[in-house]
């Protein structure tokens, strides 16, 4: 069996940041930030955290998907900024769904968190272990992020995507994924380090670390390859696919992709311009408006790619 769409939701914070409110607090430009990175504001919390998007955009799914909580197997929550080391961000959606019946975990693998859990809902569906399941990505990058740091703190929002899966004979095709730990140094942010009663020193926190041309020589190289592995796989000619979501981590980025894969940028879809890198969240969300403005149509298939820390990246082809 295979995990299909039926139901999405998506969530973001109310307060909006533009360029121009960045170049306030920090040496820079709408010009300098909007050319190199696509990005004009984004959303940013305030009274929300990861928690609080994650519930509003399942229950936006959960609505879209006419499921009742009491019917929902399964929760993964992809996310690599939860609000608490436990209990896990799925099981605060549980209770705040009423999803009794439901089995639920978190995962992180960065941005491409939302891939690395369908991959997982789609393993445990095709056992026959489960036949439904609720699948968010959602993450608040506001608060691991250096705001004194132009480099780092123009590109990222906070948000949440959510998708409803249940089993049929049709939807999820096929998925290539992949990780290179040595790679790992160039996007990092350290929890807390090992400071008890043995350790001495005062607890610190850290922020978001990145090194940016590594990241993006990563990305322009890496993602077209597990496109173009996926495509092979499953015999899948590039012109067939009606849509290519990729994370929304950078409008140049998805620019190189589209012109190394050959394929028109029309067909790759973005809202950078809105809401900047929103991470694990940021695939989800876009799914979700563009099923909500009537993008997509049974049977048409749809490639989705995600990459980030770890280093961590993969590809899924589905139906819709």
């Amino acid at each position: 069996m295979r995990a299909r769409i039926i139901g999405t939701g998506s969530a973001v914070p109310e307060s909006v940041v533009t360029n121009d409110d960045l170049a306030k607090v920090v040496d820079t430009n709408d010009e300098w930030i909007s050319s190199r990175s696509g990005i004009r504001e984004r959303r940013i919390a305030r009274e929300d955290n990861t928690t609080s998007l994650a519930i509003k955009a399942a229950k936006q799914a959960m609505e879209d998907a006419h499921m009742d909580s009491e019917a929902l197997q399964m929760i993964v929550v992809a996310t690599c900024t939860p609000d608490m080391f436990f209990p896990n961000t799925a099981c605060q959606v549980q209770q705040a769904l009423g999803a009794h019946n439901a089995v639920a975990f978190d995962l992180s693998a960065a941005c491409s968190g939302f891939l690395f859990a369908l991959s997982t809902v789609q393993a445990y569906i095709n056992s026959g272990l489960y036949t439904n399941a609720l699948i968010i990505g959602a993450e608040t990058m506001s608060k691991v992020i250096d705001w004194k740091d132009r480099s780092t703190c123009v590109l990222f929002g906070d948000g949440a995507g959510a998708v409803v899966v249940k089993a049929e004979e049709t939807g999820f095709i096929d998925m290539v994924l992949g990780s290179d730990g040595d790679g790992g140094h160039v996007l990092t942010c350290r929890t807390r380090e090992m400071h008890n009663l043995l350790c001495e020193g005062e607890q610190e926190m850290d922020y978001l670390h990145m090194d940016g041309q590594p990241v993006f020589k990563f990305a322009v190289k890496k993602v077209p390859e597990c496109v173009e592995q996926l495509l092979e796989k499953t015999g899948t000619d590039r012109e067939a696919v009606d849509y290519y979501i990729l994370h929304q981590a950078n409008s140049r980025i998805i620019q190189s992709v589209a012109k190394r894969l050959h394929v028109p940028e029309e067909k790759f879809p973005m809202n950078l311009s809105t809401h900047g890198n929103t991470s694990a969240a940021s695939i989800p969300i876009l799914l979700d408006e563009m099923n909500r403005k009537g993008m997509f149509a049974r049977g048409q298939k749809i490639l989705m790619s995600g990459f980030g820390a770890g280093l961590t990246w993969g590809a899924a082809l589905i139906e819709w």
